[in-house]
């Protein structure tokens, strides 16, 4: 095996997988000793691991090979144990050689493989959350933030140890703690343990019942709702991400009722931080509306706050793919009371970034788009038909035929067989702009 590797600035012969070194007008391959690489990828081992069998794998592929079902090693075929039962023990005296080989190659541009860092073990996930209940359970505020503190390290070193850091039930005893300290807070007392379990709770969700019961309890929300509203952005951020899974899971039975979370979630729309916290607000929106029993209260009280035209805006602005697509769905959720479909019709850009997002993001935002439309045009009261006629001179009607040739869903299909009747209608007495336009300083003629 030839690596690609070469001295730096070396240049590289196009189509071969080897490094060419100048040297005396020679070309130089590093060969890689076959103990050093994978049996499975081939690869220098950058982290080996032996399995009971005694075959030495790097951690990596090994992983990824028992995580896709199979039960024997790649090399004997020998059963490893069901469940997961046996361990990947560090075969140091491997990786010491390896680490010595790149030492003795560095001339040629080979560069040293760090020393791994031990992945986190299940039965150490588990002590630490034994120790943050009873942290928790005492009181002890500092023993508590330190734990927390090695469970965000941990997180953070890997997504396998996240995964087992998840698996092992680390949501849970945060969620817990954060009720815990939460009730018995002071006027900033707590502060800093709260928002470093948090930030670990931003990675790490609960798993049972009892944990995301903890974290949809009022106490629980009261302190998210505080970050909210800081001015410190990381916080900030880390609570909308908790906040979204508080919200948006599905087995929360009981969520309790809290004051301000509209004026919070509306604040991160109109200042916000990063694609990441601007989905999560998307998704919490989304979920407050057609998951809470009290949706239709919701909906009014977020339309009194101006949303639908920080949403328009947003649209018009981000050309990310994910939050047009959650922009385009809050908006429709919006659109089915009379009031939603009011503000919509009142901003100018409003028809004209439909008509533009229509076969240009994705099929998803593609069907919200067109049920958006359907609702502005089918439901206007009056023979003006000004929605409709907006919508035609933004190229709505040339987007729509276009839409029904190359294909959609069926509900979405009959939102675009419904519009097409209406815009024939109309079509012949207005001029067509182009949708693809900037459309950010176009103006309405009335």
């Amino acid at each position: 095996m030839v690596l690609p590797w070469g001295r730096r600035g070396a240049g590289r012969r196009p189509g071969k997988s080897k490094a060419r070194i100048d040297a005396a007008g020679l070309d130089t391959e590093v060969a890689v000793p076959m103990p050093f690489r994978c049996p499975i990828s081939l690869d220098l081992m950058k982290d080996p691991v032996t399995l009971p069998t005694g075959i030495t794998y790097d951690r990596g592929s090994i992983e990824r090979w028992i995580e896709a079902g199979n039960a024997s090693c790649p090399v004997t075929k020998q059963p490893l144990g069901g469940g997961g039962g046996f361990d990947l023990i560090p075969n140091h005296a491997i990786r010491k050689m390896i680490q010595s080989w790149c030492v003795e190659n560095s001339s040629l541009g080979v560069e040293r493989i760090p020393t791994p860092r031990i992945p986190v073990a299940p039965y150490e996930v588990s002590e630490a959350c034994k120790r943050i209940g009873a942290a928790a359970s005492r009181g002890d505020a500092r023993r508590c933030y330190a734990l927390v503190g090695k469970i965000r390290s941990w997180v953070k070193e890997s997504e396998r140890n996240r995964r087992c850091v998840t698996e092992g039930g680390a949501g849970d005893a945060l969620s817990a703690a954060l009720e815990l300290f939460g009730s018995a807070s002071a006027e900033g007392q707590h502060d800093g343990l709260l928002e470093e379990i948090l930030s670990a709770l931003a990675h790490v969700r609960p798993v049972s019942e009892e944990g995301l019961a903890r974290l949809g309890s009022a106490t629980s929300l009261h302190c998210i709702l505080g970050f909210l509203n800081c001015d410190d952005l990381s916080a900030r951020q880390n609570a909308v991400l908790v906040l979204k899974e508080a919200i948006s899971s599905d087995r929360i039975r009981h969520r309790a009722p809290v004051e301000g979370i509209e004026e919070a979630l509306v604040r991160m729309i109109r200042e916000p931080i990063g694609p990441t916290a601007t989905n999560a607000t998307l998704v919490a929106l989304f979920n407050m509306i057609s998951r809470s029993p009290n949706g239709d209260e919701t909906r009014s009280k977020l339309l009194q706050l101006g949303l639908v035209p920080l949403l328009i805006n947003l649209l018009l602005d981000s050309s990310d793919k994910g939050v047009c697509e959650r922009v385009l769905g809050v908006l429709d959720l919006l659109c089915e009371s009379r009031e939603g479909r009011d503000e919509a019709f009142g901003h100018a850009l409003t028809m004209p970034i439909l008509v533009k997002k229509i076969l240009r993001v994705s099929n998803l935002a593609t069907d919200f788009a067109v049920a958006i439309l359907w609702k502005l045009c089918k439901n206007e009261e009056g023979d003006e038909r000004r929605a409709l006629i907006e919508a035609i001179q933004a190229g709505g009607f040339q987007k729509i035929l276009v839409l029904l040739q190359v294909g959609c869903g069926e509900g979405t299909k009959e939102n675009v067989r419904e519009l097409l009747k209406l815009m024939n209608l109309h079509k012949d007495r207005v001029d067509c702009v182009d949708s693809s336009l900037d459309l950010k300083y176009l103006k309405r003629s009335y």
